[in-house]
C-alpha cells in the first residue's frame, strides 16, 4: 500500500474516473463527513453547489463554490437547491437519538427530497448510512439510518448507499469518544457492548468510496464498507492506548445500558450524551461488512486500524483538524446579529480601550480566546459557568475550539460558536450556552496610528422576564468578567507588539 500523506489525502483527480466535471449539490456541507466531501469535489474541478439550513460559513470555506440555504423539512427551499443538478451527495441526518420523533423526522425529510430530485430530473443520489444486519433487531439511530436509505431510493432515483460503522479520523465522533476515554481513564468499567466486533474505517476512505462513486449511477444499492480490520472496541482503546504509550487496566462488567454508558461518556469526553448514546448502542449490534463485493467494484485499498489513527492522532496534535463532529451542531437557521442598534430590548455592555500594537497583532490575540489557553481573565469563573452549561444540558466548556489560532465561520470555542470574522477587524461569537435568550460577544479592532483600537461588546437579547432577571443578578460577574478581560486582553496583544521586530510595529503615522 503506498504511504499516506495525509490523513484525508486524496487521488490525482486527473487520474480519476469522474475527471469530467459535474454539477453536484452537497446536502449537509456543514457537517463532518460534508465538510470534507466538499473541498475534494472541489479540487477535483466539479461545479460545486452546497446546501445548508444556515449556509453563512460555508461561504466563507468554500469561496468558489455556490452556497443555498435548504430546509429539508421546508419542501420550498426544494427546487431551488435542486436545479440543474446532475448528482447529489445526501448527508443530512440526526445524531439527537434521545429525542423523541427523530426517525420520522428524518424519513419525512428524505421522502420530500427523493420526490423533489425526481421532479428536478436527478441523475443519481449518493447517500451514507450506517452498517448492520438489517434482519437482526438494529438500534434506532441504525434502524433510521437503513430506512432513510429505502426512502432516497424509493423514488425513481438511483441511489448509492454506503453503509459504514466507526469513522477513525480527527474531529469524528467516533474518534473523539475513544480518544477521550483512553485519555482519561487509567482504569475503564467496560460494559458488555466493548466487546462486539466492529469493522472501522478511515475517513479519508470514506471519502475515497463517496468520490469514486461520481458518474457511475450504475453502481447503484447497497455498499458496505470498512477497513481492513474486525476488532471489539475493547481492542480499539487497547490499540490507542499502546500508541500513545500508556497503560490502561479494563475490567469488565456485565451490566452497564447504552443510555447509562452515554451519560458516563458525556461526564468525560466532550460528546454529549444525545450523540454517544446512538454511538454506543450501535456496537451492540455486530457491525462489520458481510457483503464486501460491491465495495471491491471500487478498487479502493482500505487503510489499517493502526494507521488511521496514528494519522488522527497527527492531526489533533498538530492542530490540524479540517472538520468536527460538533461542526453542524451551531447550524440553527436562525439570522444573525446584524445591527444591533436596530433591534429593540438589546441589553448592551461596551468595552473600549486603547492599545500599544498594532491592529493585526491585537486581532491576533483577540483570535486566540479560549480553547486550552483559556479566557484572558477570570479563568476558573469561566470554567465554573461552563460546568453549571452542562448540568442543564448545555455544552460547557468541552467543545474546546478546533484551531487554537486561528478560527473560521461555524467554528465552536468553548460554549461559543463564531458568527462572523473579518480579519483583522471583526471577531463576533454567538453564545451556545442554555440562557434565557441570546447572547453575543464581539470584538471590533481598528487602527489607530501604529497603535489599534479594540470594542469589547456584550450583547444580550433576553427572552421575557426570566431573560431580564437572568442579566441583572449577574451584571456584576458580567462587568467584572468582561472589563478585566478586555484589560488582559490590551496587556497580551501589547507584549506580543514588544516581542515583534520594529518593522513588523505597525505602519507608520
Amino acid at each position: 500500500m503506498p504511504p499516506i500523506t495525509s490523513e484525508t489525502s486524496t487521488p490525482d483527480p486527473a487520474a480519476s474516473p469522474a475527471a469530467v466535471p459535474m454539477r453536484i449539490l452537497v446536502v449537509g456541507a456543514s457537517g463532518y463527513v460534508g465538510g470534507r466531501l466538499a473541498a475534494r469535489l472541489v479540487e477535483h474541478g466539479h461545479h460545486v453547489r452546497l446546501a445548508s439550513r444556515d449556509p453563512r460559513g460555508l461561504s466563507d470555506r468554500f469561496p468558489t463554490a455556490e452556497v443555498v440555504r435548504l430546509d429539508l423539512l421546508d419542501p420550498a427551499t426544494l427546487p431551488a437547491a435542486l436545479e440543474g443538478v446532475e448528482l447529489a451527495y445526501y448527508l443530512a441526518h440526526s445524531m439527537a437519538g434521545g429525542e423523541t420523533g427523530f426517525e420520522q423526522r428524518d424519513l419525512v425529510a428524505a421522502r420530500s427530497f427523493a420526490q423533489a430530485a425526481k421532479e428536478a430530473g436527478l441523475g443519481h443520489i449518493v447517500y451514507l448510512g450506517g452498517l448492520g444486519d438489517p434482519d437482526s433487531r438494529l438500534s434506532a439511530h441504525l434502524a433510521s439510518r437503513q430506512q432513510v436509505g429505502a426512502e432516497l431510493a424509493a423514488h425513481g432515483v438511483p441511489v448509492t448507499e454506503f453503509r459504514a460503522a466507526v469513522i477513525i479520523g480527527s474531529g469524528s465522533a467516533s474518534f473523539e469518544l475513544l480518544r477521550s476515554l483512553v485519555e482519561h481513564l487509567p482504569v475503564m468499567i467496560t460494559p458488555r457492548w466493548v466487546r462486539t466486533l466492529c469493522q472501522p474505517i478511515a475517513i479519508r476512505d470514506v471519502l475515497e468510496y463517496l468520490t469514486a462513486a461520481v458518474g457511475h449511477p450504475e453502481r447503484s444499492g447497497v455498499v458496505e464498507i470498512g477497513g481492513p480490520d474486525v476488532l471489539s472496541y475493547a481492542e480499539m482503546m487497547r490499540t490507542y492506548a499502546r500508541l500513545r504509550g500508556m497503560r490502561r487496566l479494563m475490567i469488565p462488567v456485565p451490566v452497564l445500558t447504552p443510555r447509562l454508558s452515554s451519560y458516563w461518556c458525556s461526564l468525560v469526553t466532550p460528546v454529549p450524551s444525545a450523540i454517544a448514546r446512538p454511538l454506543i448502542e450501535g456496537l451492540r449490534h455486530e457491525v462489520v461488512v458481510r457483503d464486501p463485493l460491491p465495495a471491491a467494484a471500487f478498487g479502493i485499498a482500505t487503510t489499517p486500524f493502526e494507521l488511521a489513527v496514528r494519522k488522527a492522532i497527527e492531526r489533533v496534535e498538530g492542530h490540524d483538524v479540517e472538520t468536527t463532529w460538533f461542526d453542524s451542531l451551531g447550524v440553527s437557521g436562525r439570522p444573525d446579529l446584524v445591527e444591533e442598534r436596530s433591534r429593540e430590548g438589546m441589553i448592551v455592555d461596551r468595552q473600549r480601550r486603547s492599545v500599544r500594537a498594532g491592529a493585526a497583532v491585537t486581532f491576533a490575540e483577540v483570535e486566540r480566546l479560549g480553547g486550552t489557553a483559556g479566557w484572558p481573565y477570570a479563568n476558573p469563573l469561566w470554567r465554573i459557568r461552563g460546568l453549571m452549561d452542562r448540568a442543564v444540558g448545555g455544552p460547557g466548556m468541552r467543545l474546546g475550539r478546533r484551531d487554537p489560532d486561528h478560527v473560521r465561520v461555524g467554528d465552536a470555542v468553548d460554549f461559543w460558536r463564531v458568527e462572523a470574522v473579518r480579519r483583522p477587524e471583526l471577531l463576533r461569537l454567538r453564545a451556545e450556552m442554555k440562557v434565557p435568550g441570546r447572547a453575543w460577544l464581539q470584538y471590533e479592532v481598528s487602527s489607530d496610528g501604529d497603535h489599534s483600537r479594540v470594542v469589547q461588546t456584550a450583547f444580550f437579547e433576553p427572552r421575557g422576564l426570566s431573560g431580564l432577571l437572568y442579566w441583572y443578578v449577574l451584571l456584576p460577574a458580567h462587568l467584572f468578567i468582561f472589563r478585566g478581560s478586555v484589560r488582559r486582553l490590551v496587556r497580551r496583544a501589547e507584549r506580543a507588539q514588544a516581542a515583534r521586530p520594529m518593522e513588523e510595529a505597525g505602519p507608520p503615522s
